[in-house]
């Protein structure tokens, strides 16, 4: 947040609270100064009537700081009010600075009322409609000409619709997978990728600064010409897109898909029935949209559990179906699970859905001679590195140094050039192919996982088995993750005092390997271990990330990555375990034996933090 004038005084039950430890200093100066606002004069009573109660721990977690509106927008809890919540105040807030910050990068349409255009879409969540509603009026009030579509829609969609209606931003009312409780605000440049610098930090610094937030009526708006309201035109468009990206005419596959509650009717089963699949059965218990998520486990509808699937394997062993998709509530992300040996389905991690997804572009597009010269596949820095070796097999160019968030493989779309792009891919459920979005889809991840399936039930395998090949050509890689969740106003503090620990005294073997050196993606350098010591430098990315790496030789080979989540509170750890292979027949020893170095590296890791952990309480 930017430098701010000093906070008015607190008023003395804060300040005593603060004294007593009941209290967050920050919570003490946002309550002090959202007393003082005139502009949040409608959240005063409910301030202090939780004053009076001596709720001080609600308090807390409503106003502990300014909710961050990071580099792709805001998420985090609702409420009715409060600066470190999704609420009413919050989104406007949000829409005003974004649209002030449109007039200033471009003030010859800002000139004209209606000259700026933005779109606007919404999931299933709770009051996302609402904070949609209130997004659009909000733009519109600011003469922003704004689109605004009938009902829910998926996050790629939104992407599509910002390029194919040619505006200047777009804004996305989604929380992800996040749980029900939680909402969030998600900004689109006219690329129709979330925001990058400068634009990110310029719309920061915006949003910040707003203070009286205009509105309109959104009837009047719509009679004014200020809101647009569309739907079904933009569907064919983006459904057409997305199902023409097709590389196989091979459909006899069958599949249980599961929207988990949320929006990927829309999009993922849309697209499935356009490119001609007949066989996919929509999992009916968890079809009907509803934010509270009921029927999914712990409802937490997100895909990279194994929980949330066991209705939808049920169903598939019911029907005999090869596949199991499902799909976040914003439909952006595509888990999947396939039925291997004994009928039994496994899931398949986002590493290796990826890698599967890639070598079914490649291939394909190499036997239909579309492989462009200079085409290229992107993976961030905590994607599977099997990705890469499966492009340079079909010496395609490989660009695997990006910061975690799809944004940055949008980004890197424009920069090297959309027409050579092939497949973009992050470990967490996300990839894209094609040029019609700059955001991760389901929709074209479900299509070819469908045609790969297919194409290998013909031949009498499965996806376990064609990844077991890919395993013999290019090594064995394993991939795992944890989190540590680290909320509420303390959290930040631990988390920053957590990553100097691993940047001042890191841990020199895990698993019982030796970690050779670290690459420090905030400091810029590379420091060798176990001495810690700079030996280069690191001029790009920039960003709160460290990676740990052993020496390869000719074994097993370590890697482990550390960063703060972008989203949500909490440290993410990502592990991977990678082995050569010399033929099929060695390839259940590697598992067993990378699969029992990976356990260890973890196990090793989590002790780590949960001593660092203690030390820092």
């Amino acid at each position: 947040m930017p430098d701010a004038a000093p906070p008015p005084p607190a008023p003395p039950e804060v300040a005593a609270a603060v004294e007593r430890g009941d209290l967050s200093a920050g919570a003490s100066e946002n309550i002090a100064r959202a007393l003082a606002d005139a502009h949040r004069s409608g959240s005063h009573a409910a301030i202090r009537e939780l004053i009076d109660a001596g709720d001080w721990a609600e308090l807390d977690a409503l106003y502990f700081e300014v909710i961050p509106f990071g580099t792709g927008g805001r998420r985090g809890r609702m409420s009715d009010h409060g600066t470190a919540t999704m609420n009413p105040r919050t989104v406007a807030e949000s829409a005003d600075g974004l649209a002030r910050y449109l007039a200033d990068q471009f003030p010859e349409k800002a000139a004209k009322r209606g000259g700026l255009s933005a779109v606007v879409a919404h999931d299933t969540r709770h009051r996302s409609e609402e904070f949609a509603r209130l997004t659009a009026t909000t733009l519109a009030a600011r003469g922003v000409r704004t689109f605004v579509f009938r009902g829910f829609r998926s996050t790629p969609e939104l992407s599509f619709a910002v390029r194919h209606l040619g505006c200047d931003a777009g804004v996305m009312l989604t929380a992800s997978h996040n749980p029900p409780s939680d909402n969030g605000f998600k900004a689109y440049w006219n690329t129709g990728g979330q925001v990058l610098p400068p634009h990110d930090r310029g719309i920061i610094d915006a949003v910040y600064a707003s203070a009286a937030v205009p509105t309109i009526g959104f009837d009047e708006a719509v009679d004014d010409g200020l809101i647009e309201v569309i739907g079904e035109e933009i569907d064919s468009a983006y459904i057409s897109a997305v199902a023409d990206l097709s590389l196989s005419s091979n459909r006899d596959v069958a599949a249980v898909y599961t929207s988990l509650h949320g929006v990927g009717e829309t999009n993922v089963f849309n697209v499935l029935d356009r490119a001609g699949f007949r066989g996919v059965e929509l999992l009916d218990s968890q079809r009907d949209p509803d934010g509270g998520f009921p029927t999914v486990d712990a409802n937490f509808p997100n895909p990279e559990r194994l929980e949330v699937y066991e209705p939808a394997i049920a169903r598939a062993k019911e029907i005999d179906a090869d596949l199991v998709l499902a799909t976040d509530p914003d439909s952006d992300r595509l888990g999947v699970c396939a039925k291997g040996t004994g009928g039994e389905f496994r899931h398949l991690s986002g590493n290796r859905v990826g890698a599967l997804i890639c070598d079914h572009v490649l291939r394909k597009r190499s036997q239909q001679g579309t492989l462009p010269a200079n085409g290229y596949v992107v993976e961030t820095l905590v994607t599977t590195r099997l990705i890469g070796r499966i492009a340079q097999a079909q010496k395609v160019r490989v660009i695997d140094d990006l910061l975690v968030g799809f944004k940055y493989i949008g980004q890197t779309m424009d920069q090297e050039g959309p027409d050579a792009f092939l497949f973009g891919a992050e470990e967490s459920l996300g990839y894209l192919a094609g040029q019609y979005a700059r955001d991760k889809d389901a929709a074209v991840a479900a299509l070819y996982v469908m045609e790969l399936a297919a194409s290998l039930k013909s031949g009498g395998k499965t996806l376990h088995d064609r990844l077991d090949e890919l395993f013999v050509a290019h090594g064995y890689h394993t991939e795992g993750q944890f989190s540590e969740k680290l909320p509420g106003s303390g959290g930040k503090e631990i988390t920053a005092k957590l990553m100097k620990a691993f940047r001042s005294a890191p841990p020199t073997a895990l698993g019982g390997v030796e970690l050779a050196k670290v690459l420090d993606y905030a400091d810029h350098e590379v420091r060798s271990l176990p001495g810690n010591e700079r030996i280069d430098a690191l001029p790009e990315p920039d960003g709160n990330l460290l990676i740990f790496q052993s020496d390869a030789g000719s074994g097993t080979a370590v890697r482990v990555a550390v960063r703060p989540s972008g989203t949500e509170p909490k440290i993410k750890f990502y592990t991977f375990a990678t082995a050569p292979v010399s033929d099929a027949g060695a390839l259940p020893n590697v598992k067993a034996a990378t699969d029992a170095t990976l356990a260890k590296v973890q196990g090793d890791l989590s002790a780590w933090v949960a001593a660092q952990l203690d030390e820092l309480s």
